[in-house]
């Protein structure tokens, strides 16, 4: 390597802090054990900009303070890109880096590709090739684009290579590596072992319990399907005990919808024994380590997130996913992901499989390269393009 190589790392949302952590510990690593030096910055967007959200995962991840941080902010699609590329070329036209690094299907994660891209700065895309076929879905439209304008495109499952072949991008471009999040995930899983938050919960040992994350536009700005799936939420708890860790933009749905007062009636709290059997506990966002720790000893989890879909995956621990589809089929295949869509009745049922002991995982451990070391691969392929 003639020269060090200038990264220009790019996080703007908490699912992303879980993907650029393994790759800067590897960067530090191989700078550490090698004389050809790679140089990195990292810009935060500030897309997600609540405390809870964000502030607690840059200490959970020990992720060091960001460079640059652009505070854009809560916004409209059109307005908070607008906001990301004005500062982020601002960074780009100072630092003038070898390569933009972006992870994952944000907006930062576009908005900062088209810079680059528009500027003539290589890119670098991170979970690349995972398609829903869904152009619905905001995100799907960021990994398409995102992806036709990178140079660099890190697979994390099979699944992303055949869409990226079809769609006609260059074979040369593309490295099947393996899967960031779960990078982070085995390195903080004995820390996770380690949380004190079923205790701080008052969650017993032999509590049974489904963890519940709901956040996704498609779901909670949707009045009549939201409350199609608070009827859902309302059966289940029922049969056990729900924990909702709440986030900030479904909290504000469920004040807007009147659906507040019904989630109110239950817990919202962090204090000791706060958690009832059979209800519905609403409780403040979570650190990652303690959200983890929440995976790991739930009976299953009901989602309309991508990333948790693979750690239950990694983790064996059932998924419901409460979508029509998934960008990340490997973890149906791996057999531990359901989609019930949002229809009450196959939430209901596939619950009460669960509980019965009906569906069980088929299988446990790793998917192909999902053992901790995709980072490495990425930083070791970065380096020959210097």
């Amino acid at each position: 390597m003639k020269k060090k190589l200038k990264l220009l790392i790019v996080a703007g949302a908490r699912p992303n802090l879980m993907k650029i952590s393994p790759l800067i510990e590897a960067i530090r690593k191989h700078n550490k054990n090698s004389r050809a030096q790679i140089k990195y910055s990292l810009v935060y967007t500030g897309q997600h900009y609540d405390k809870l959200m964000s502030e607690v995962f840059w200490k959970d991840l020990r992720l060091p303070k960001p460079d640059f941080d652009l505070k854009v902010g809560s916004a409209t699609h059109a307005v908070q890109t607008a906001k990301i590329m004005i500062g982020f070329e601002r960074v780009c036209n100072k630092l003038m880096p070898d390569m933009v690094v972006v992870v994952g299907d944000v907006n930062s994660t576009l908005a900062c590709a088209l810079v680059a891209s528009k500027l003539g700065i290589k890119i670098a895309h991170v979970e690349s090739g995972l398609r829903s076929f869904d152009r619905s879905m905001p995100e799907e439209i960021n990994r398409v684009v995102t992806d036709h304008l990178s140079d660099h495109l890190f697979v994390t499952e099979k699944s992303g290579i055949r869409n990226l072949i079809r769609e006609g991008n260059n074979k040369e471009n593309m490295h099947l590596v393996g899967n960031v999040m779960i990078d982070t995930l085995l390195k903080f899983r004995k820390h996770a072992k380690a949380s004190n938050i079923l205790k701080r919960l008052g969650i017993g040992r032999n509590t049974l319990y489904a963890l519940l994350t709901l956040h996704r536009p498609s779901n909670v700005d949707d009045r009549v399907k939201f409350r199609t799936l608070t009827d859902a939420l309302v059966v289940l708890s029922k049969y056990a005990t729900v924990i909702f860790p709440v986030h900030p933009r479904t909290e504000k749905m469920l004040k807007r919808y009147g659906l507040h007062n019904f989630f109110s009636l239950h817990t919202k709290s962090s204090k000791p024994a706060n958690i009832h059997k059979n209800r519905i506990n609403c409780i403040d966002p979570l650190s990652y380590i303690d959200f983890v720790k929440l995976m790991m000893h739930a009976k299953f989890v009901l989602t309309d997130s991508g990333g948790i879909q693979e750690e239950t995956t990694i983790l064996g621990i059932p998924c419901l996913t409460i979508r029509e589809n998934t960008e990340r089929p490997a973890t149906i295949e791996h057999g531990t992901n359901i989609l019930v869509g949002c229809s009450t009745e196959k939430i209901i049922a596939e619950s009460k499989k669960i509980l019965r002991g009906d569906i069980k995982v088929r299988k446990k451990g790793h998917l192909k390269l999902w053992d901790g070391k995709a980072a490495k691969r990425i930083i070791r392929i970065l380096l020959r393009t210097v």
